[in-house]
């Protein structure tokens, strides 16, 4: 069996579910994918998807959907999303066995 794109975390299922049900614009899905951006070349990129484009992968996991941007899969295989939240921040983590680096303020990551 192919190894799935993507895996959340019960943080991030539940963080992901409660800002889809708030959304003001009815939510398919959350689109995920990486653009070029940081200090160490790429950075991650989540929004509300009203439908899925073409060749978008998805991802059921935990009762939420997500779209992979094509051109973001082969960056993301493998990967684990969480939600964390502490006193200064909080936000969606990723967990991704392909980084091979991350710049020094944690924004983007190079593979």
């Amino acid at each position: 069996m192919a190894q799935q794109v993507i895996t959340l975390t019960d943080a991030a299922a539940e963080r992901a579910r409660a800002l889809m049900a708030r959304s003001e614009q009815p939510v398919a899905a959350l689109r995920v994918g990486v653009k070029a951006r940081g200090c160490s070349g790429m950075s991650y990129v989540i929004e509300y998807a009203d439908e899925k484009k073409k060749f978008e992968e998805v991802v059921e996991d935990k009762g939420v959907k997500i779209f992979i941007d094509p051109a973001a899969v082969m960056f993301l295989i493998g990967s684990e999303m969480d939600y964390t939240e502490d006193k200064f921040t909080s936000g969606f983590t990723f967990v991704n066995p392909n980084e091979k680096g991350r710049c020094g303020c944690g924004e983007s990551f190079h593979v």
